[in-house]
């Protein structure tokens, strides 16, 4: 529960409600935490699962403080289908994690995903997690819940990085989209 702010002068010049104290009797907005988990395929690929478990839990470990410190979360799961999707939604490896729009691994290191490279029919590098020195498939729970909490508690003010510049699909993913588009469709 957020307290009422009230804000009174001494000293006021009348009786005029409004004029020298004044009374704010609106309750702040409540801090918002968005974080966006942007994947390929979730069917088949075990990182895009990993990460997704990862993510679930680490959300839940700290959803208890982010309840007692009025935080509210939003947390947007997207299947990316699309180059054109990709573009607009600036997805630089599968899978993402960003926190406030800010990818929680700035550095993107990949690996030949054998999942993805099944589903399209075609060799797919998908994201490393680098935690502490060592290489992962899906981030460790501990990194997600430090990205979170370094949003929460650190410097949250620092502009997100510049998105003005025009964004260009990694041919990594071009190549994924290409071969799904180009995959023959099983009759049911």
């Amino acid at each position: 529960m957020v307290d009422k702010i009230i804000v009174e002068k001494s000293n006021c010049c009348s009786n005029i409600t409004g004029c020298c104290g004044t009374k704010n009797d609106a309750i702040p907005e409540k801090r918002r935490l968005i974080i966006d988990f942007l994947y390929l395929d979730l069917t088949v690929c075990s990182w895009c699962q990993g990460t997704e478990s990862s993510l679930d839990a680490a959300i839940s470990e700290v959803a208890q403080i982010l309840r007692a410190t009025d935080i509210e979360v939003e947390v947007n799961k997207i299947n990316v289908v699309s180059e054109e999707q990709a573009r607009q939604l600036r997805f630089v490896s599968s899978p993402t994690i960003r926190v406030n729009g800010k990818d929680i691994q700035i550095e993107v290191k990949e690996s030949l995903c054998d999942s993805c490279g099944d589903l399209c029919g075609d060799a797919v590098d998908c994201r490393i997690w680098m935690y502490q020195g060592k290489e992962y498939t899906a981030p460790p729970k501990a990194m997600i819940i430090e990205a979170i909490l370094r949003e929460v508690y650190g410097d949250s003010h620092k502009p997100i990085q510049d998105n003005s510049s025009i964004f260009e699909v990694p041919d990594n993913l071009k190549k994924f989209f290409i071969a799904m588009k180009q995959k023959p469709t099983k009759n049911l």
